[in-house]
């Protein structure tokens, strides 16, 4: 049975730091992406960062360049977004999420490339 289980999260001040992980199991081949996304209340569920398994290419949404970082441990299976210089308008439930099938030349940042998710983890960015 495919699982992520997302950690990590919590309350960080502006300007601060966090380290999400995302521990990954059951899986029986192997997947074309891994990314991460987010939702804040009242918004729809949107891309942060992803994995292309391919190339092992990594993309960022322009909200988080420069700020973010995702990074995995294949050994370990898991992945990592480390969120520095934090803003209030980071505050989501993050996700993450792996994609089963395999689309040409895409950076993976949509959600409907997706086919399984984990439960998230809460962050919240404020004084």
């Amino acid at each position: 049975q495919v699982q992520l289980v997302e950690s990590g999260g919590g309350l960080v001040q502006p300007g601060g730091s966090m380290r999400l992980s995302c521990a990954t199991s059951g899986f029986t081949y192997d997947y074309y992406a891994i990314g991460w996304f987010r939702q804040a209340p009242g918004k729809e569920r949107e891309g942060v960062s992803s994995i292309r398994s391919e190339d092992g290419s990594t993309f960022y949404a322009d909200s988080v360049k420069g700020r973010f970082t995702m990074s995995r441990d294949n050994a370990k299976k898991v992945v990592y977004l480390q969120m520095n210089s934090l803003k209030p308008e980071d505050t989501a439930v993050y996700y993450c999420a792996t994609a089963a099938r395999y689309y040409s030349g895409r950076y993976y940042l949509e959600v409907n490339e997706y086919d399984y998710w984990g439960q998230g983890t809460q962050v919240t960015v404020s004084s």
